[in-house]
Formats: C-alpha cells, structure tokens, sequence
C-alpha cells in the first residue's frame, strides 16, 4: 500500500466517501461497500452514510449494485434493519433481474437478516428456495471472504 498503513489509508477513504456521498451515483455506492467488506473493514460512518443514500436512491440501483451493496453489508454484520427492509422489498419485485450470481449474494444476505433478527418476517427468507438453488448452481468457487462467510452462517443455522 505504497508505504501506508491500511488502517489508516482505509480511514482516509471512508473520511472523504463520507463527505461526498452524494456526489456518489449507485455504482459507486456498491462499488465502495464492496470494496471495503472485501478488505474486512467495517468503517461506521461510512457504512452508515451509505446506508442513508442507498435507502434514499434505491430506485437509481441497478440489480448488480442491490446484490453487491446488500452482500457488502451482511459481510460486515450491518445491525440496522431498514437498510435490509428497503433493499428486500425493491429485491422480492425485481428477483428476475438477478443473474445467479447476484442471486448468490442474496441468498448470504437472506441468511445474515434470518440469524441477526430470526423473529422478523422479511421479505426475502420468502425467496430463500429460490436464493439457495442459485447459489447452489454457481459452478464457479466463491470468493476466500465468501467461503468464510457462508461457511460461518451455515453453521449458525
């Protein structure tokens, strides 16, 4: 990282995201949570930030930018529902807009929402056969992260 730390460059980015997120468009929403749940780093404010603008825009979102923005957020453990409530009712009337992949994602996200708040009835556990075929059927290896996560879930229930 050019001699930086990472703790330090990551805080840098999320410092300045945080101060431009409305110049952000959808695409560069997800792209940034992506990014930052890859790299382990859950920043608050940034995520928090996102969140706000996300929940805001959802229309602006693309199927891709959902599936990516949403796994982004089960990666880090997000603890706050409205996010998952906006994003799993725009998901439930576009789940045909979804390529296996970004199914895939969701499915991880279902199961995140179904262990972080288990008395809750969202919307997307309705598509959880559905989520899970698509998983199943990606014939391509997960992601180190995604293998981690999913296999962490899975035990939990």
């Amino acid at each position: 990282t050019a001699g930086v730390a990472t703790e330090a460059l990551f805080g840098a980015i999320a410092g300045a995201a945080v101060n431009r997120i409305g110049e952000f468009n959808s695409q560069d929403m997800a792209n940034t949570a992506w990014a930052f749940a890859t790299a382990g780093v859950a920043t608050e404010a940034l995520f928090g930030a996102i969140a706000g603008a996300a929940v805001n825009r959802i229309g602006e979102f693309n199927s891709q930018n959902i599936a990516n923005t949403a796994w982004a957020f089960a990666c880090v453990g997000w603890d706050k529902f409205n996010m998952f409530v906006t994003f799993g009712s725009v998901i439930g009337e576009r789940l045909a807009d979804f390529t296996d992949a970004g199914k895939s994602q969701l499915y991880l996200v279902a199961l995140h929402v179904q262990l972080t708040w288990p008395d809750v009835d969202f919307s997307l556990s309705r598509h959880l056969e559905s989520l899970r075929s698509a998983y199943t059927r990606q014939g391509s290896a997960p992601s180190q992260l995604q293998g981690d996560v999913s296999a962490v879930l899975e035990q939990l229930g």
